[in-house]
């Protein structure tokens, strides 16, 4: 049995995180300040007795009673609509919580894993991209404030490992879908199921040929878990190599859900 902070952890991926430890039989101390989060999502797990809940923005200084195995850090604005609204809350969490969640790995000497995401590529000029491609990033972009965060996570990441020994682990998580996905998230999966289920039309942008990977929720925290537990303190990434157009993804939400909303196109932004 061990002892795990998941920061973020009222959040989309933080919370099926906190299940899944759980379910192993792990002692699970979640962290979250609601900025993006919602009570909702962990709110069926207070009744564990191996469940508990920090409310604090993980920016300052962080102290968790007891020992810590690992640390899990999810804290993040994570969509477009979350990072471009909160543009300096989300140079602060990547830059001074990390910081403050690897001290207090530092502190614990617990194993410790970095959510970053594929968005460290920016526009990226290969495809499909691996985790040896630096990237192709605008920092002074609206996005940037997302891709320049996690770029420097990945940064402090790698020298608390090679300068104090910690064991750190680094994800690069690409497009994930699932329960507890915010409808008004501004990601293409809420985008279509949402405006099928009301019955407005698929709005696609550009002439729908770009393609995205959608990977599961689940099996993105089977991917989480077995990092965490491996030997790689390399970046790796984690999602589903199997891509499809846009187009194609409106038309399957479309027959999934039965809607009679035609598509549309509109130039890209």
């Amino acid at each position: 049995m061990a002892r795990i902070l998941i920061t973020g952890g009222a959040g989309f991926i933080g919370s099926h995180l906190c299940e899944r430890f759980l379910a192993e039989g792990d002692d699970v101390i979640c962290m979250d300040n609601f900025l993006t989060g919602t009570p909702d999502n962990v709110a069926h797990l207070f009744a564990d007795r191996r469940f508990s809940f920090i409310q604090q923005d993980v920016t300052t200084y962080i102290y968790v009673k007891g020992p810590l195995d690992a640390i899990l850090h999810f804290a993040s604005p994570a969509s477009p609509v979350d990072y471009l609204e909160l543009p300096i809350q989300t140079l602060k969490v990547g830059s001074l919580g990390t910081h403050k969640a690897l001290g207090l790995a530092k502190e614990k000497s617990a194993r410790f894993l970095l959510a970053s995401t594929s968005e460290v590529y920016g526009d990226p000029l290969v495809h499909p991209q691996k985790e040896d491609y630096w990237g192709h990033v605008n920092p002074i972009g609206p996005r940037g404030v997302y891709d320049e965060a996690k770029r420097f996570a990945e940064a402090l990441t790698m020298a608390y490992h090679r300068t104090h020994g910690i064991e750190t682990r680094i994800v690069r998580i690409f497009n994930t879908h699932g329960p507890r996905m915010r409808l008004n998230d501004g990601r293409v999966v809420p985008n279509f199921i949402s405006q099928a289920l009301r019955g407005e039309p698929l709005t696609v942008y550009g002439d729908g040929s770009q393609t995205r990977s959608f990977c599961y929720v689940s099996d993105l925290v089977e991917g989480l878990v077995r990092l965490l537990r491996s030997d790689h303190s390399e970046p790796v990434n984690c999602g589903n190599p199997v891509e499809i157009s846009i187009l194609q993804f409106a038309e399957r939400i479309k027959a999934l859900t039965g809607s009679k909303s035609e598509i549309v196109f509109r130039p890209l932004p």
